[in-house]
């Protein structure tokens, strides 16, 4: 896999003005004016939205990942009016992937506001956003950057519910694009999954195809409590096959639910986000060599579906997980020590194996960057020493 191919459209706000840049919002307290205006309007006042038309997506056969999302997010702002979008550059330039085209335009700046580039600041206000009665949707533009709002994500949102004896509820997501891209280097490329999924109070969301990211986009906005959020910018950019169930208003995909995206006898392999593509791949090359391999998109990292799992390598007696994330305390070892201590393990004919990322900071170099990345010659070669082809 070309880690290079069908990169999304992307912009770097931090260093390049835009058009737009003067119209941003350039204090805090804009923030907090817009927030306290939804605020009023909770409480009875009326709301305004300028109704322009933009482009919609219509039942169809294929779609990006990008206009999935874009009309995952547009649905549930036509449903749910106290869904609100907040973040940089989230607006007026209709986001840094374009996630959020027309939704300003759509619903103004009430509902979808641009935020000052301080992830601290506009993380709280979508947290007291939440416990205020609203449902804000934080966009980071890469979850790297979302470390400077880790205190408001894991102190604050994850949290509160259970501090509060349940009484207070932090319906909040957190989304934006997580894991490696291409050419940027150790800043931006890293995994954030496993810091997510192990903290109590957050659910983690990946997901890998258009499917995926409207119905677990639109899941975790209806949940009532805080979601993370993990999209993968090279995904943007990639058109998948969808149903026509799938582009229903209603859709919605159940939090914490694996998918088999292939079924198998010989070897599973479990894998989430960019890691099920690099799977699937993997798959159709072992086919080849008579290896019948089942493919898990785990699609949630918490809550994580360990029975579709176990029942998996309970039929198969073989175990591969795959993941962009370092190997130390990744979700691949989560799994496979869930795997060891339940009855699953009495059917392993071999033991578990993981194919990760290397456990360096992301060079730049391309060469170096996609000898870091898992890819399906990775997964081969791994599958061929369990089984021991030559």
């Amino acid at each position: 896999m070309k880690i290079s191919e069908n990169v999304g459209s992307r912009s770097n706000p931090r260093s390049t003005p835009n058009s737009a840049s003067a119209a941003w919002c350039s204090t805090q307290g804009m923030v907090i004016s817009r927030f306290y205006s939804c605020a009023l309007r909770k409480c009875g006042m009326m709301f305004h939205s300028r109704f322009l038309s933009v482009s919609s997506v219509t039942c169809a056969s294929k779609i990006t990942v990008r206009d999935a999302l874009n009309s995952a997010l547009r649905e549930e702002m036509e449903r749910d009016k106290d869904v609100i979008i907040l973040g940089e550059e989230v607006a007026q330039y209709d986001g840094a992937y374009k996630i959020t085209k027309g939704l300003w335009k759509m619903f103004g700046d009430e509902r979808v506001i641009d935020t000052p580039i301080t992830e601290m600041g506009f993380a709280g206000v979508a947290v007291g956003a939440a416990m205020a009665g609203l449902k804000p949707v934080c966009e980071f533009m890469t979850f790297n950057f979302a470390m400077q709002a880790i205190d408001q994500i894991v102190n604050s949102a994850a949290k509160t519910h259970y501090m509060s004896a349940g009484l207070v509820t932090v319906p909040v997501v957190f989304r934006g694009p997580n894991g490696a891209a291409a050419g940027v280097a150790a800043q931006h490329s890293q995994d954030y999954g496993p810091w997510y999924a192990s903290c109590p109070g957050l659910k983690v969301l990946t997901p890998y195809n258009s499917e995926d990211a409207r119905g677990l986009l639109k899941a975790a906005i209806r949940d009532p409590d805080p979601v993370v959020y993990l999209e993968n910018e090279v995904l943007y950019g990639h058109t998948f096959d969808v149903s026509d169930e799938a582009m229903s208003p209603d859709f919605l995909l159940p939090i914490g639910k694996a998918k088999i995206e292939r079924e198998g006898t010989d070897v599973t392999l479990v894998g989430y986000s960019m890691a099920v593509g690099v799977s699937l791949a993997a798959a159709e090359e072992l086919a080849k060599l008579g290896v019948n391999a089942e493919v898990i998109n785990l699609r949630s990292l918490r809550p994580l579906d360990e029975e579709t799992v176990f029942n998996s390598v309970k039929k198969t007696h073989h175990l591969v997980t795959v993941e962009g994330a370092w190997p130390t305390c990744g979700i691949g070892a989560e799994i496979c020590a869930r795997v060891m201590e339940s009855d699953t393990f009495h059917y392993l004919d071999a033991p578990a194996f993981r194919v990760t990322g290397a456990d360096v900071p992301m060079p730049y170099a391309k060469k170096l960057e996609q000898a870091c990345i898992p890819e399906a010659h990775n997964v081969v070669r791994t599958v061929k020493m369990m089984l021991n082809i030559k």
